[in-house]
């Protein structure tokens, strides 16, 4: 990609092609010049390619990672449409409203600030609409839809009329983490097929994914254009995961020098070191999606953890059903819960259980995984056993550490399900969280507490322990745990149980933040390792009571009935 040097150029100069009119809007604004990936995205804005015209695309999607610059490039874009033509009307959407008056409010001070475009500045004497919601370029004609106006992508559309839609990060985390909400937002999206004017009116998408399954993927599906930029170009063997959609000009990078694979296609904005620090801090799969723009994750062998597996109910804190068989058709669906998991991903409950029989469980484990550093949270686990199900009352998370509160609040939640036994991870602090806990818990509900600490990389530690429970359906949650986890998705979406399991993938730093999975894990892994010390009891006792049917069987042959009905074979088994 080759860089344009700024010169003076002429009106004429400007108006003809907007990348020079993007360097003189830098200069204006006191910028560097653009880079070339801002060029590039220039040109797709004006239906340009390598400096020559193309068809004009009513309907595309510019995604190029976050930071890029995408809303500053777009909002001169507009400037630029009325600088050309007057009449030209753009609606602005975003997710919320304040971010579309962002757009427009800064659209109006570069009309207002820069000497070549101040007479396009809105008259309030003549009438014109002025406010940052909605304003009108000078000398536009008197007409129902303002040349420039705003919205949420939720708030009334109906009625607005526009020859450009610019819908500018309508995606993002609160308005796309679960499924319905994704359907809600596409069928809003839909809305700007009956906003945009017909045969000239144009839609354009400005965004990065903020899911596997983001709308923008739907919307290629039905037409579509969308370009690509990524922030480190792609490995080749992988290009596929853009489906041809790669800005051509990092595409072609890769076929001349494909030993660049790897390296920041826009370095003078993000280096590699930069990008580096962004990758740990986001963690690599909300890396993935925001700075490489790859939403191929949702692939199941990826993604092995899924909430369909899980047996959800409402669980008695004394008592359970001695026999609970899971379900997956639509007699167990619950559809009233949302779903933070990809699409198939449901909750389902029991197909059956005993509604006779219960029995108390067989024991009460608490798993504390302690806050490391940062924003971590203190995070537990309940569990308790019976007959080889994990029953799941309570998942949570402390904003603390090693704080009084947050050691009192672990003591009370033991106490309150009369936990037995407590699993601490000790991997930060050398043990020093279970010492200070120790006399917290004595005073409010003795048991005994084990540390245990980890050797191998987390994220297979926890498919390893989570996946084979899941699959066979041995996790039974209480239904509030989930109703609970789904409040927390509209407050921190990565702090989400069921986000961190069904986005938990075998890389190392997979996710931003993995406490309450993990908490899950080593409670689980607890239960295991019991299950599994309790399968080699079994198989000890039914070998023992085969090798007595078989001393049985030989004393009736060699001693006749009546004195293998004399209870002989005591003797027998004494002398074994």
């Amino acid at each position: 990609m080759g860089e344009i040097i700024f010169y003076r150029w002429t009106e004429e100069d400007l108006k003809a092609d907007f990348k020079k009119f993007l360097a003189y809007s830098w200069k204006q604004l006191g910028l560097p010049p653009p880079t070339p990936v801002q060029y590039d995205i220039a040109d797709y804005l004006q239906d340009r390619e390598a400096g020559r015209q193309i068809t004009p695309r009513r309907r595309k999607i510019i995604q190029a990672f976050r930071g890029v610059g995408k809303s500053w490039i777009t909002s001169v874009y507009c400037v630029w449409r009325w600088w050309k033509n007057a009449n030209y009307r753009i609606l602005v959407v975003s997710a919320s409203k304040m971010r579309s008056d962002d757009f427009t409010t800064f659209t109006l001070r570069i009309i207002q600030e820069f000497p070549i475009l101040q007479y396009l500045t809105p008259d309030k004497a003549l009438g014109d609409r002025s406010s940052k919601t909605a304003f009108d370029v000078r000398p536009a004609p008197a007409a129902h839809a303002p040349s420039c106006k705003s919205l949420g992508v939720f708030s009334q559309l109906a009625g607005s009329r526009a020859d450009e839609v610019i819908a500018d990060d309508v995606e993002v985390p609160n308005n796309s983490a679960t499924q319905d909400l994704r359907e809600k937002l596409l069928k809003t999206a839909m809305e700007f097929e009956a906003i945009m004017m017909p045969e000239t009116g144009k839609i354009t998408y400005l965004g990065t994914p903020q899911t596997e399954e983001s709308v923008y993927n739907k919307l290629v599906e039905r037409g579509y254009e969308r370009r690509i930029w990524p922030s480190r170009y792609p490995e080749i063997v992988k290009d596929d995961i853009y489906r041809g959609q790669l800005c051509p000009t990092i595409a072609q990078v890769l076929i001349d020098q494909p030993e660049r694979s790897g390296e920041p296609t826009d370095p003078q904005r993000f280096d590699g070191t930069d990008l580096s620090e962004r990758e740990a801090a986001y963690g690599k799969s909300a890396f993935a999606l925001q700075f490489m723009l790859d939403t191929s994750l949702s692939d199941a062998l990826k993604y092995p953890l899924k909430t369909a597996d899980i047996i959800v109910t409402s669980i008695s804190a004394d008592k359970a059903p001695v026999a609970i068989t899971y379900g997956a058709s639509n007699q167990q669906l619950l559809g009233d819960i949302r779903n933070v998991g990809f699409t198939g991903d449901k909750w389902y409950g029991p197909m059956y259980f005993d509604q006779e029989q219960w029995t108390e469980y067989t024991g009460r484990a608490m798993s504390i995984d302690p806050a490391g550093r940062g924003t971590d949270e203190t995070a537990y686990a309940i569990g308790y056993m019976l007959h080889g199900n994990i029953w799941i009352p309570e998942v949570g998370g402390l904003l603390g550490g090693y704080d009084d509160k947050t050691l009192n609040a672990l003591a009370k939640i033991a106490k309150k399900h009369k936990v037995n036994h407590i699993v601490i991870e000790s991997n930060f602090g050398d043990g020093m969280f279970t010492k200070l806990f120790q006399p917290v818990l004595h005073k409010w509900h003795p048991c005994t507490v084990e540390e245990v600490r980890h050797q191998t990389q987390k994220e297979l530690r926890i498919i390893d322990t989570l996946e084979p429970p899941l699959n066979q359906h041995r996790l039974i949650f209480d239904r509030k745990v989930i109703e609970d986890d789904i409040e927390i998705v509209d407050e921190d979406l990565n702090r989400s149980l069921f986000y961190q399991m069904t986005r938990l993938t075998r890389e190392k730093g997979a996710l931003q933040h993995d406490d309450r999975l993990d908490a899950l894990a080593i409670m689980v892994r607890y239960w295991l390792d019991a299950l599994a010390q309790d399968s080699i009891r079994s198989k000890k006792q039914w070998e023992k009571r085969e090798v007595d049917k078989e001393l049985k069987s030989f004393m009736k042959q060699q001693l006749g009935p009546s004195l293998s009905l004399t209870g002989r074979t005591g003797g027998v088994n004494q002398q074994r």
